[in-house]
């Protein structure tokens, strides 16, 4: 029985990923699968509307956090179009190959512009925007730099913050095994979508962090498919 008591500090193969773009757009495309037929983008898009729905203004600013290919905001401008809701978005990822296929994928999106910036060292401070999003990323960091990561951004939104990452849950760790063999082609997302799970996040360890963000309203749902949504805002009422 796989020992997920604590988040492991394993690097996953994508972290410093060797392979060519072509490789890489690979690996992508198999990661987006997954997540369409898990229902993982919509549990970010659905926060994102609500946060707007409650928020009316003429135009909105959305930054994805750990863009990867763009695949949500894609998905974001697609459905923005369709509820006639005027958005800008803006994707950074420190992959600069998966920002290339980004804005390859992205030439019918005027309204997605892409940059390569390092989440926790580089300078945000023009990068003024109303949502902050960020969709399987956070268990990347360790959990020294988690903290440092949310109020950042948190600061930086003025309307809201949504997270959408991992459960560590054995269940999860192994129903994916079984998962991975039917419906995952590449070996790195298969790797990667163990190590990852091991890295995710029990309802306590995202707890934690809200209550040293207590300035901070904060919403944390358990999703499927072992998903947690964390939702933070600007409020003098904080609530866990």
């Amino acid at each position: 029985m796989v020992d997920l008591s604590v988040r492991s500090d394993r690097a996953e193969l994508m972290d410093d990923f060797q392979g060519s773009v072509v490789d890489l757009q690979v690996v992508l495309d198999d990661i987006t699968r997954v997540n369409t037929i898990l229902g993982g983008n919509d549990i970010t898009l659905t926060a994102v509307f609500r946060l707007i729905e409650e928020n009316i203004k003429k135009s909105y600013t959305i930054l994805d956090v750990g863009c990867a290919d763009g695949n949500m905001l894609r998905e974001l401008a697609l459905m923005a179009r369709k509820k006639k809701i005027k958005v800008k978005l803006i994707g950074v990822d420190l992959n600069a190959d998966a920002l290339l296929i980004a804005r390859q994928k992205s030439v019918d999106f005027p309204e997605i512009d892409y940059f390569e910036k390092d989440i926790l060292s580089d300078d945000f401070s023009n990068f003024k925007c109303d949502i902050v999003m960020n969709t399987l990323m956070m268990h990347h960091l360790p959990h020294t730099d988690i903290l440092k990561f949310t109020k950042q951004f948190a600061d930086l939104a003025s309307i809201g913050v949504v997270i959408n990452d991992l459960q560590r849950s054995p269940l999860a760790y192994y129903l994916f095994r079984i998962f991975s063999l039917i419906f995952i082609k590449t070996d790195v997302a298969k790797v990667d979508g163990l190590i990852s799970i091991s890295k995710g996040f029990r309802k306590k360890d995202l707890q934690f962090y809200a209550k040293e963000l207590s300035h901070l309203q904060h919403q944390i749902k358990w999703k499927w498919a072992f998903r947690y949504l964390w939702v933070l805002q600007k409020s003098s009422r904080p609530k866990i």
